[in-house]
């Protein structure tokens, strides 16, 4: 799977020491997820891009209802009416398909054809295209009827699902959503020869049969990229925005990060958008998708010289018009289905509330230790069903320690007290006494405008202010863009030297990584000197 990086929209923020008051502090859904769907490691050498697999969390939709989206789909509900019309049996030919009698009867049934008069060969083709995934999904079977002949009728699977089993159903159309998509890859190369098996040598067969097989592994693995961005965009999407236009879809897949597409590009993207165009509309008939395809038309005026081309992005276009280039949107179905997909190959990917069915410190460990998930999302599950003062408490008290985690606690602790809004005020002016959660609770209160907040002490601001850089140290694993932008922010006096002359002694279990990251990434080079210098001393007396 290809790795992606990509900015994450869930973007709590809370106010740090120095903020007293104010200054606003990053948690881990902030920054850039890291090499998005590359692979996990194993006993082989690693890509760069495949060391951290990181699928965003998603919401999805209670199994029942999934389930009746599922047999409400045209395809899956055609094949599982037309499964019981088989019953008892249906006489079939050798290859399980029905006999020329019973395939307008199908087609009638199906209501593809008026119930008298003619039927069309396209409902014929139709009506035994379902007759073929209701075979493929075995909920028809092929055995012999009491004269002995081939015939096929409804298996013991069509009941449950018949009675809407969540489980059955959507088994099924995991079922028929893998075939849909083996099928929407399947693209003859552009110089196939249709009659090369027969009249060709071997040499030649075998050069087409290497040339058909890398055009379907190419549009496979571009098929998987653009589901992987689809559900991407949807997890991070607001309610109402989950529609993405096809061409910003081929943009995502050619198009690298941070850089604006050139005129190659541009004819790359043009490329992507007509090679997704039939394999996302084949998804859309089994729900994976809603998809309005290009309008064909598009074609037929580029050829003529009209500016409406594909590839032409920069004339502003309303929305009717923008709609002609293609739509793709993931249902909730599709949500379910690329899970199902990715928990299959070993990914991990989670479920929004996964981490918010214990008390507060299984919280706020478990936010804190893992890499892709939406802090505000796992709180707001966790706060609903709690009364606010209580939880407020219970969340500061989870924050306490001096563990390797616990300045990521603190700052969570502190968003869930935003969260609650004023209902925490009470338990936050509880502990402004407390050395390790005092000063986080009076920049909180103070950002709120709370009034009588007194000042914290000297020791107070100076062990906060480590709390909150280690907590954002931390947190941003290493990237150096994003420390040197934390770093730049740290309230350094005019006197550095005597500004970490005071930040060195601060009884922290992290001081000394803290002025470590300073020294190293700090921009003023007197700053970044007087940093190692106290770091030196802070590592010295440890």
């Amino acid at each position: 799977m290809a790795g992606r990086r990509r900015k994450n929209p869930d973007h709590p923020s809370v106010t740090g020491p120095d903020a007293l008051p104010g200054n606003e502090g990053l948690l881990p859904a902030d920054f850039e997820l890291a090499d998005l769907y590359g692979a996990h490691g194993s006993d082989t050498e690693e890509d760069l891009d495949d060391l951290s697999v990181m699928v965003p969390p998603v919401r999805l939709l209670p199994e029942a209802e999934l389930a009746a989206a599922a047999l409400a789909v045209p395809l899956i509900e055609r094949a599982v009416r037309l499964a019981r019309w088989s019953a008892p049996t249906r006489p079939v030919d050798e290859l399980g398909d029905l006999l020329d009698e019973d395939r307008e009867a199908a087609a009638r049934f199906l209501d593809l054809a008026p119930a008298e008069g003619e039927v069309a060969e396209e409902a014929v083709l139709e009506a035994m295209r379902v007759w073929s995934l209701a075979s493929d999904l075995e909920l028809v079977l092929v055995a012999h009827d009491e004269a002995g002949n081939r015939a096929a009728g409804p298996s013991s699977e069509l009941a449950p699902v018949e009675a809407g089993d969540p489980e059955s159903v959507l088994e099924l159309w995991l079922a028929a959503a893998d075939l849909i998509a083996e099928l929407a890859v399947e693209i003859e190369p552009l110089d196939a020869e249709p009659d090369a098996g027969e009249e060709a040598d071997d040499a030649r067969a075998e050069e087409l049969l290497a040339q058909y097989e890398e055009v379907q592994e190419e549009a496979a693995e571009l098929l998987d990229e653009a589901l992987q961005v689809l559900y991407e965009a949807t997890a991070f999407a607001e309610p109402g925005q989950e529609t993405v236009p096809l061409g910003v879809l081929a943009a995502l897949l050619v198009v690298p990060d941070g850089e604006e597409p050139d005129e190659e590009m541009l004819g790359d993207i043009t490329d992507v958008m007509v090679a997704l165009d039939p394999m996302l509309a084949d998804l859309a008939e089994i729900g994976l998708l809603e998809y309005q395809p290009i309008d064909p038309e598009l074609f037929d005026e580029e050829e003529a010289g009209s500016e409406q081309a594909p590839q032409d992005t920069e004339r502003a276009l309303d929305e009717a018009e923008a709609a002609r280039f293609g739509l793709v949107k993931l249902t909730p179905l599709g949500q379910y289905g690329i899970r199902q997909w990715l928990l299959d190959e070993g990914y991990e990917a989670p479920l929004i509330g996964e981490l918010a069915t214990g008390d507060a410190v299984a919280l706020l460990q478990g936010i804190a230790e893992a890499g892709n998930v939406l802090p505000e999302q796992e709180i707001r599950v966790w706060l609903a069903d709690r009364e606010p003062l209580a939880a407020a408490r219970e969340l500061l008290d989870a924050a306490r320690g001096e563990d390797r985690t616990a300045p990521l606690r603190r700052m969570l602790a502190q968003l869930a007290l935003t969260e609650l809004g004023e209902a925490a005020e009470p338990a936050a002016r509880e502990v402004l006494d407390d050395a390790e959660l005092g000063g986080g609770a009076r920049a909180w209160l103070v950002s709120r405008g709370a009034a009588d907040v007194p000042a914290p002490s000297r020791t107070m601001v100076l062990w906060t202010t480590v709390d909150t850089f280690a907590a954002q140290l931390l947190d941003s694993e290493g990237d150096a863009e994003v420390l040197r932008e934390l770093i730049s922010g740290m309230p350094v006096t005019d006197n550095p030297a005597s500004f970490f002359g005071e930040l060195w002694r601060v009884e922290h279990p992290y001081t000394a990584q803290v002025l470590e990251s300073v020294g190293e990434l700090h921009l003023d080079r007197q700053v970044a000197k007087e940093a190692r210098k106290a770091a030196f001393k802070a590592r010295s007396r440890q």
